[in-house]
């Protein structure tokens, strides 16, 4: 069987930043997913469930009210690993493209107040797993490592050695 296209990146290089992970077409629409690693694979400990949960919460709320961006939304959601998330976006683009797009998402995360988005039974089917402190600390610390100082390093993922 093949290998799919996430499990050939090298995760022993691999740093938080913001990759294009791949680009599919369906039609006349060019799928873009975007890597946005907040841990260092296999270095850093990965997050726990409860603020990863309230990542998706926040961070999916945030991008589906954008503005600008909020119609290209396909799908937000934390990776298996839990060192990081998934955004599906239409449309043929690159990680410069969202980076202040990402940074808004987080600036929120950091700075959230308040009763946390669909987070009742009715809304959500594990709405006692989150926690909202960790998910803040875990954007700040995404913010100031990766965000803002991003440079391309962060933007394209590392080559895999030969």
């Amino acid at each position: 069987m093949e290998k799919i296209a996430s499990f050939t990146i090298d995760h022993i290089k691999l740093q938080p930043g913001i990759y294009v992970s791949r680009k599919d077409t369906y039609g006349d629409t060019t799928i873009t997913t975007f890597d946005l690693r907040m841990t260092s694979p296999n270095d850093e400990p990965c997050m726990n469930t409860a603020e990863m949960h309230t990542l998706e919460h926040l961070c999916a709320t945030y991008a589906r009210n954008d503005e600008t961006w909020k119609d290209k939304i396909v799908y937000f959601g934390p990776m298996g690993c839990r060192t990081g998330c998934y955004l599906l976006m239409a449309g043929d683009l690159d990680s410069r493209d969202i980076v202040s797009f990402i940074t808004g998402m987080f600036e929120f995360v950091r700075d959230f107040e308040g009763e946390l988005p669909g987070a009742e039974p009715m809304d959500c089917g594990n709405y006692l797993d989150h926690n909202v402190d960790m998910a803040k600390y875990v954007a700040n610390r995404y913010l100031e490592r990766t965000l803002y100082p991003i440079d391309e390093a962060h933007l394209i993922y590392p080559e895999k050695d030969a």
